[in-house]
């Protein structure tokens, strides 16, 4: 054991305790204690006392004397102080067994916890995969149900085949109009085409009767003046 010594007070503070002993002879003795079986500092060691009391009987064993009483009474002496040096040793053999079994408890207690460790992380791997597809399947639900409201706010199959037709009616009918105003157009373009031919002969025909009538004028005119150079002068 530590040997704690006084403390000493001054001045109402308290001084630190000492000690007798340091860290490497405190496991010098506790090592000396296990194997001598004592539990003191002080007193004879229960192995050296047990070692006495066996000499003590060897040695009165060796005599030649007739001391056989003596030699009982130190084999009964031997005898006790040997069954009371049993004692400790058959407790630490106990405590031994018993810590072996409880390493072994622990030891089984530690694979146990560590394979529980393992399920465990097998376990939440497996929920962060069922939980991921659990997302997904959520987002697919959902996109599932806007499609489905989209749906339901369109008109019915029956109506929507309805205005299909009608419109294929009236881009047929816009078809039919259509060829129609271009056969008017083309026809229009013919008569116009025709038109502006017959202007262009009635204006060359304009330009040429202009032209002979100019001529003939010209022409009458130059008569009329070759006539009045021919008649005699008259003389008073």
């Amino acid at each position: 054991m530590l040997v704690k010594g006084r403390k000493v007070s001054g001045r109402g503070e308290a001084v630190a305790a000492n000690y007798a002993f340091g860290p490497l002879e405190d496991d010098v003795i506790i090592k000396h204690r296990l194997l001598t079986r004592t539990t003191t500092t002080r007193g004879e060691p229960p192995l050296k006392k047990l070692q006495k009391k066996f000499t003590s009987l060897f040695v009165e064993l060796d005599k030649n004397e007739d001391n056989y009483g003596d030699c009982d009474k130190l084999a009964k002496a031997f005898l006790q102080e040997l069954s009371t040096f049993e004692i400790p040793l058959l407790k630490s053999k106990a405590v031994v067994d018993a810590n072996l079994r409880e390493k072994h408890n622990f030891d089984e207690l530690r694979e146990e916890i560590n394979r529980q460790i393992v399920q465990a992380q097998t376990d939440i791997e497996l929920l962060k995969k069922q939980l991921e597809e659990s997302k997904i399947e959520r987002r697919h639900k959902e996109e599932c149900e806007a499609i489905r409201k989209m749906i339901a706010t369109q008109p019915p199959r029956s109506e929507t085949l309805k205005i299909i037709s009608d419109l294929e009616k009236e881009i047929a009918a816009l078809d039919a109009e259509n060829t129609a105003s271009s056969r008017m157009l083309e026809l229009r373009k013919k008569q116009f085409a025709l038109l502006l031919h017959v202007v262009d002969e009635l204006q060359n025909t304009i330009e040429e009767e202009q032209k002979s009538l100019i001529e003939e004028k010209e022409h009458k005119h130059g008569m009329e003046d070759a006539s009045g150079g021919l008649e005699p002068m008259h003389v008073d």
